[in-house]
């Protein structure tokens, strides 16, 4: 009995034996999948080793209705929680903001866009497809922001869809949303009211549509962008801003 024992354990620790290694039970998925499932994040804000926090805008803005599975999409409710992570987590100096949007809920848009607007910390946007319709005070939120040059913005006024009463309430509802995606983006750029607005109400641009489709270099040229680039630069920029932001806390030249 007692030589049986020694065996068994001089059998568990035979040198060079494998140790058993315990397999995942089925059904099991790792933390990263579920981020790219919940949010289409690899990660959200949290020590790192970057700096740097990558918030993307893809799809159509779903706001207060859920819109049909094979749409893509980007919930605000998932975009609120990153950016108020982002910006009390100290390890992170930064967000670089991607946009390929074809627009959607415009109060939701607008509250994404107010919130980037109200980061202390620096922050970049970029432009990569379009950025279309409430897309657009997404885009000029930001401290910075860049267009790729095949990208467009497209600029129209707010439709309303579903139950529409007929009154002059209603249309006055309307009016006044309006009026605070125009007051956004003009204090957010350096695009003048009264170009915004022609650009809004031009016809002719758009085919059976009212509105104007901004190319990236126009986007520029109208101050509604600052300037022309991607990824690349968008990162050489925000580093910059980073960089200020270091010099004026640690006491330097307030630029």
């Amino acid at each position: 009995m007692h030589r049986h024992n020694e065996v068994s354990v001089r059998q568990e620790t035979e040198p060079g034996e494998k140790p058993e290694v315990q397999q995942p039970m089925p059904g099991d998925k790792p933390d990263v999948t579920d981020m790219i499932q919940q949010l289409g994040q690899t990660a959200v804000p949290t020590p790192g080793e970057s700096n740097i926090y990558c918030l993307t805008i893809i799809g159509q803005i779903e706001g207060h209705l859920v819109l049909p599975p094979q749409n893509k999409t980007t919930k605000y409710e998932h975009l609120i929680p990153q950016l108020v992570a982002a910006e009390q987590n100290p390890k992170i100096e930064g967000l670089l903001i991607i946009l390929n949007t074809v627009g959607g809920d415009v109060e939701a848009g607008l509250a994404i866009a107010e919130m980037i607007a109200s980061l202390t910390k620096p922050t970049v946007t970029v432009v990569i497809g379009g950025g279309h319709s409430i897309g657009v005070p997404i885009a000029v939120a930001s401290n910075y922001s860049l267009i790729a040059e095949s990208a467009t913005m497209t600029i129209h006024p707010i439709r309303m869809t579903g139950l529409v009463i007929g009154v002059p309430q209603t249309f006055e509802y309307i009016e006044k949303m309006q009026e605070r995606v125009v007051r956004f983006v003009t204090s957010h750029s350096n695009i003048t009211e009264q170009t915004f607005k022609e650009l809004m109400f031009k016809t002719g641009e758009l085919n059976r549509d009212i509105g104007t489709s901004v190319g990236g270099n126009d986007a520029v040229k109208y101050g509604l962008i600052d300037g022309v680039g991607g990824i690349g630069e968008g990162l050489l920029q925000l580093n910059s801003l980073i960089d200020s932001r270091r010099k004026t806390a640690q006491g330097g030249p307030k630029q």
